[in-house]
């Protein structure tokens, strides 16, 4: 372009293209870029945008045109082919660029919770399997690869990743989650955040921005319901809740945040403004964008009754800090701005963190995507190759008696495949159909070629949907049919019977377990027990005297009592991905051993909740007829081999307070086979002014070794370790002894003591 106006000079800081672009707008033009969110479907009147032939905008509405800009287009193009979506994305940026005054360009939005959510993407294991991993420079090439599909497609902005802690497992977004730890929660997402975004501060054209979310308190909901309030002190939300966000911002530069759907305090998250300005801004010196949840701002009307209409939805979420709404509520401030009722100021600052972020990723100089290279590496090989490391990785052992597993090939003739989710291809919330898939039976029997014979039996359903990733959109969910699940328990036995060894794929669905958005499309639960026939189907098939392995295809623990007492050997799996089906066939056969820990605790019921580990001295008294310990601790995960763990040291045994330490442990692999394991470090402050837990994770390490090697690990303690909020709310050290611990699990840790001492 000739002669560009300075906002549209790439070589002029960020801030002076910013001053100079708001300097140019009117009124109607910068209320657009804070609401104007068009989408292929499901958007209100008016905003509500379909594709001709050729990838022109038709819109719904007679006389609705570009003109006064479009803050954002929601995954207009991404159920379209990778070249296709590319060439709408470009189709659309190209009529922004050419037939609005200004020419700003649309971000365009989209979902990565594991992996990119569009047809033909690739479909990583999803986040509570990725954070089983533990391993979050995997985590990190994984979103690496998720952004650089998505860039390549034109979209660039991510709700992503997601950073609540999941304290409930009845809440059906755990499977959303890296897990109940602030500590391993913090180490996904600063990698989640990183593999997104790059280095930063500019995003170059093979990343995106990534969103921090939900913000704040939302794993934890009372009732374990989806948006219910969540009713925490401060202390517990500065200490656990928000450590994830804090580092994804501070550490890894998050250049969005999502506000959450529930409410603290009493107050929404969409208009609290000690969490969204206080914490957020003043004390972590965010910089960036700050969005709604989807209608989360008209929540305020419909939901809490915290406002009468959507003109003061509009105005105190603005005045409280977001700065851009997937909704509607925020048209009406162009009225509101000239009536005086909003400073335009307050406008200007949602405005220009919107348009930061448009500069940020360089879209003034260049929107486009390039279809060839949608085309080329959505779902290519190498992203293939990923996704089955991190299903390998992922998989975790949960038990193991006899060392059933792993099962040899040789001499095997008839493997039975059992259950609801061994046919279907099983991905989690937020995906669409990758283009290929390997279902549990698909990988068995491409494993077993013609060495041994695999026969299937569906034995039970979970729910009347289709079995398998779709079952998360769809309504209603109905228990199976009594009659028919009759007929599938008396096939499921008779093709036990003719087997040497079963497996029995259970858990449950996408339907079951997922985002309860709505009172017509829930996802929670109030019990954590196998859904529908699954415990019958367990039982009888247990009786039949075979050999039997399960492999847990879900979204969160379950109560599964039954199979920890009875079954002899336990996989838990949770969505492996579109390569899970290879990874399991792997792992059965010892092809890999699997090194995967829980990222939360199986707890024994719900009577249990909460159930996670580092809570206070006085929250387990214990229950009458129960035991008071969970069926798989948080940590927990076993392998073919054996670790040992020997001369665990703290070296100096006493320092001051503002000094640090060394912990060193010899890992040995005791056993036959090459593994590897997770070293774990635990802390916990035997006596303070302030109760603490009774363990707290601060570190670890994923170690790979060969039967017989040893290898010395070693993690430093610094004061940010030992630190936490005295009754100031002040972060201090106090001097006293510190039980440091290490091992293989929560529940198994050796340890010594660490001495505070006054200067």
């Amino acid at each position: 372009m000739d002669n560009p106006f300075p906002y549209q000079d790439p070589n002029l800081p960020i801030e002076t293209c910013l001053a100079d672009l708001l300097s140019r707008m009117t009124l109607e033009e910068k209320v657009a870029q804070v609401y104007r969110m068009i989408s292929a479907k499901n958007g209100p009147p008016g905003q509500t945008v379909y594709l001709d032939e050729d990838g022109e905008i038709v819109f719904d509405a007679p006389g609705v045109q570009l003109e006064p800009g479009v803050y954002a287009f929601g995954r207009v193009s991404l159920k379209h082919s990778p070249r296709r979506s590319a060439e709408i994305s470009n189709r659309l940026q190209k009529q922004l660029r050419e037939q609005t005054r200004l020419g700003i360009p649309a971000l365009l939005t989209g979902e990565a919770l594991h992996g990119l959510m569009a047809t033909g993407a690739t479909s990583f294991p999803q986040a509570i399997a990725l954070a089983s991993t533990w391993d979050p420079q995997l985590v990190q090439q994984i979103f690496t690869a998720a952004a650089r599909e998505a860039r390549s497609r034109g979209c660039n902005y991510m709700f992503t990743p997601v950073l609540d802690l999941a304290r409930d497992p009845r809440w059906g977004r755990t499977e959303e989650t890296y897990g109940e730890d602030p500590y391993l929660a913090g180490e996904m997402g600063v990698a989640a955040v990183r593999g997104l975004q790059g280095s930063g501060p500019q995003i170059d054209r093979q990343h995106v921005l990534a969103t921090a979310k939900h913000f704040a308190v939302h794993g934890q909901p009372e009732g374990g319901t989806n948006a219910g309030p969540g009713n925490i002190s401060e202390r517990i939300i500065r200490e656990q809740f928000l450590v994830p966000f804090h580092r994804a911002i501070v550490e890894a530069g998050a250049g969005s945040v999502m506000a959450s759907y529930n409410e603290i305090d009493g107050i929404p998250a969409h208009i609290n403004p000690w969490l969204l300005k206080k914490v957020l801004r003043e004390e972590w010196g965010f910089r960036g964008l700050v969005t709604s949840d989807g209608w989360g701002i008209h929540d305020l009307i419909s939901n809490h009754h915290a406002a009468t209409d959507e003109a003061e939805a509009a105005h105190i979420a603005l005045q409280a800090g977001i700065d851009s709404e997937l909704g509607t509520c925020f048209s009406t401030l162009l009225d509101q701005v000239r009536r005086g009722q909003v400073a335009e100021a307050e406008l200007d600052r949602a405005v220009g963190n919107v348009l930061r972020a448009k500069f940020r990723l360089g879209l003034f100089d260049n929107p486009y995507a390039d279809p060839d290279e949608a085309e080329l590496i959505n779902n290519c090989a190498e992203h293939r190759q990923l996704a089955l490391q991190a299903a390998q990785q992922a998989l975790i052992l949960l038990k193991n008696e006899g060392d059933l597993l792993p099962l040899s090939a040789d001499g095997l003739r008839k493997l039975a495949v059992i259950g609801p989710n061994a046919a279907g291809l099983h991905l989690g919330g937020y995906s669409y159909h990758p283009g290929q898939g390997v279902s549990i039976l698909d990988g068995l029997r491409a494993y077993a070629g013609d060495r041994f014979e695999v026969l299937y039996a569906e034995g039970s359903r979970i729910s009347q949907p289709p079995n398998d990733w779709q079952a998360w959109w769809l309504d209603p969910v109905l228990p199976p049919d009594p009659e028919e699940e009759a007929a599938r328990l008396a096939q499921a036995l008779e093709v036990a019977g003719e087997s040497d060894v079963v497996l029995l794929v259970l858990g449950e669905n996408e339907a079951t377990c997922r985002e309860g958005w709505s009172k017509t499309h829930l996802g929670d639960r109030d019990n954590l027990d196998l859904p529908g026939g699954q415990n019958e189907l367990a039982r009888r098939i247990l009786e039949t005297g075979k050999p039997v392995i399960v492999l847990l295809i879900n979204g969160r623990p379950l109560s599964i009592n039954l199979l920890a007492e009875h079954a002899p050997a336990i996989l838990e799996g949770w969505y492996l991905g579109q390569e899970g089906g290879t990874a399991v066939a792997q792992a059965l056969f010892g092809e890999l051993n699997p090194s995967g820990k829980l990222p939360i605790t199986f707890p024994r019921s719900v009577g249990q909740i909460p159930a996670y580990y580092n809570h206070k001295p006085s929250a387990r008294r214990g229950f009458v007829f129960s035991d008071i310990q969970p069926l798989f601790p948080f940590g927990h995960g076993l392998s073919y081999t054996t670790f040992a763990y020997q001369n665990l040291r703290v070296e100096p045994e006493r320092i001051l307070p503002g000094g640090s330490a060394q912990v060193s442990v010899e890992l040995t692999n005791t056993g036959r086979r090459p593994g590897a394991e997770v070293v774990q470090l635990y802390l916990r402050d035997l006596v303070s002014s302030v109760t603490r837990p009774v363990l707290e994770l601060k570190g670890f390490r994923r170690v790979q070794l060969e039967p017989g090697e040893t290898q010395t690990i070693t993690f430093r303690l610094t004061p940010l370790e030992l630190s936490f909020l005295n009754r100031q709310m002040e972060t201090v050290v106090e001097p006293g002894i510190f039980e440091v611990s290490v091992g293989g699990s929560s529940a198994e840790l050796q340890t010594v003591l660490l001495e505070v001492i006054q200067a």
